[in-house]
């Protein structure tokens, strides 16, 4: 991308502060995991998080967010992760997800979808935090997921933010072009 994804800018914050405001609104701690380029990343976010290192960020997502279930709370209840790539993902998203996992006690998983496709972030209880884990590095971070289809509910949202992923300068333009 040549620039540092985290401190792109969508209406008027950062990638990261924009994720880390939508997700403090229905958590009582986000965490973000940091690999590459730490240090800007820290000086450019201007929202409250609690940041951990990945010592390995070349492993990949998966790795991360080992990383940050790590970090959790040990009182938590469950968790939602979502690469930053994502930044237009709105708050009542997360807020739907965490309602849905609490109105369905059977579920362990809750993915936002969106015209029948599946997007970020998810929301998992705590008690698939160990799952995660134990994951090996050849592992990918949506094996626990397709291992608990059955144990899934899909949150039908009116978000194509949950579908937005920003990977290269082309989808960067296209997302500030949608608001322009």
């Amino acid at each position: 991308m040549g620039r540092v994804k985290a401190l792109l800018v969508w209406e008027g914050e950062t990638f990261l502060d924009r994720l880390t405001g939508a997700m403090g609104t229905v958590c009582r701690e986000v965490v973000v995991v940091l690999g590459h380029h730490a240090d800007a990343i820290r000086a450019g976010v201007r929202r409250e998080a609690r940041f951990v290192a990945n010592p390995d960020p070349e492993r990949g997502q998966l790795s991360s967010l080992q990383c940050a279930l790590r970090a959790m709370r040990g009182d938590a209840e469950a968790f939602l992760f979502t690469p930053v790539d994502y930044p237009a993902i709105a708050e009542s998203t997360m807020a739907q997800l965490r309602d849905a996992l609490a109105a369905h006690p059977d579920r362990l998983i809750a993915v936002p979808r969106q015209g029948g496709k599946r997007g970020h972030p998810v929301a998992c209880r705590v008690a698939l935090a160990a799952e995660f884990l134990a994951l090996p590095a050849s592992a990918r971070t949506s094996d626990p997921i397709h291992a608990h289809v059955g144990e899934t509910i899909y949150v039908d949202v009116d978000d194509a933010g949950i579908l937005t992923d920003i990977d290269d300068p082309q989808a960067y333009q296209a997302l500030l072009a949608s608001r322009a």
